[in-house]
């Protein structure tokens, strides 16, 4: 079976692609995550009395522990290596519309630089990209706690505990994997990869946004409603930010800098400070 490189794929082609990547990543953990919130809802305590641990240790074996954790960062990437490995196989360098993807008219042509320019995941403009990624960071971490605090307050999320390791030496390194981990993982498919697959698609720019904001919040609701709405609104001004630049990997760097923050600073921080979450 061949591509033809000089035709844009179908819907038929697209759609299934598109579930089968989800299906493999942050599509069955929304699905995980919508009924771990109804478990947690009809439980005998109250959301707020309830605890979502993030980065858990996975054995009382630290060698082991180590492994497991390395593990788990290393799979969870593969989804991404796939979405990557799916535009580049493509090979198009859609004619752009005016929202910068593709137009429902457009006819492909060969891309110079597959899906690393397509995403906008090069190395041209590292300075502006770090910029970028640390104003978005600081544009969402501020207000994203004060929500955090309003949510904890009105008892409709869970108490969060960012990290749960052991006390030694890789404790850290690991975090910081981690937070990367979560960020390239999100900000790859679930914004370049999937806006640029559903507006090949044919859909609107309108439910573009939407359905990447709603599938960000969607799993992170096993932390409760105030972490849904929180990340759809972050999913809503990334989104914006891809269609104006076609550039994720400021998106990456902020989402980084804010999962080190909450995950480093928790490891490391008295854990009272930490009592409102």
């Amino acid at each position: 079976m061949t591509v033809d490189l000089a035709r844009p794929l179908s819907r038929r082609v697209l759609g299934p692609e598109v579930l089968l990547v989800l299906g493999l990543s942050l599509g069955q953990s929304a699905v995980y995550s919508a009924v771990t919130i109804i478990a947690r809802l009809t439980a005998d305590r109250p959301l707020s009395q309830q605890t979502a641990t993030l980065n858990a240790s996975q054995s009382t074996r630290p060698w082991l522990d180590l492994t497991y954790q390395l593990l788990g960062i290393f799979f969870a990437l593969v989804p991404v290596l796939l979405a990557v490995h799916l535009l580049n196989r493509d090979r198009t360098d859609p004619t752009l519309g005016r929202d910068g993807l593709l137009a429902r008219d457009a006819l492909p042509d060969q891309v110079r630089g597959g899906a690393r320019e397509l995403l906008g995941l090069d190395g041209r403009r590292p300075g502006r990209d770090l910029a970028w990624g640390a104003a978005l960071a600081a544009t969402i971490g501020l207000p994203g706690l004060g929500l955090f605090w309003v949510a904890a307050h009105l008892g409709i999320n869970a108490s969060v505990v960012p990290a749960k390791l052991p006390d030694l030496w890789w404790a850290v390194p690991v975090l910081v994997l981690s937070a990367a981990q979560n960020a390239i993982l999100e900000e790859i498919v679930v914004v370049g990869y999937l806006m640029t697959r559903l507006r090949e698609m044919g859909w609107r720019i309108g439910a573009v946004i939407a359905a990447s904001a709603l599938l960000r919040g969607s799993y992170h609701l096993y932390q409760g409603f105030g972490a849904f709405v929180g990340n759809v609104v972050m999913g809503v001004v990334f989104a914006l930010f891809f269609l104006r630049g076609r550039r994720v990997l400021p998106l990456v760097v902020a989402h980084t800098l804010l999962d080190v923050v909450a995950f480093v600073g928790y490891a490391l921080l008295p854990e009272e400070w930490f009592d409102w979450l």
